[in-house]
């Protein structure tokens, strides 16, 4: 099990078009793929679930990946976040 913790930057937060790209990069890897904010967890392949969470800009979550190709998600799904998930 790996984790990180990640702001994110997206001027309107994990609103449905990031959260989508978020989960769409999330479900290509095998690892289950969630995200700590708060007291919540959520999991990052669930848009229902992203979404959910509430999550706004300068917000700070702690994504955690466990499986066979948990360090792969980790390094992919912070590099998505860090450049604005397509915003």
């Amino acid at each position: 099990m790996v984790s990180q913790k990640v702001v994110i930057k997206n001027p309107t937060g994990l609103h449905l078009r990031p959260a989508g790209n978020l989960c769409k990069e999330a479900m290509q890897f095998k690892s289950l793929i969630t995200f700590t904010f708060r007291d919540s967890t959520a999991n990052a392949k669930s848009v229902l679930s992203v979404l959910g969470a509430c999550v706004k800009c300068g917000d700070e979550i702690e994504l955690t990946c466990e499986g066979v190709d948990e360090e792969e998600a980790l390094k992919a799904l912070v590099s998505a976040i860090e450049s604005g998930l397509g915003e």
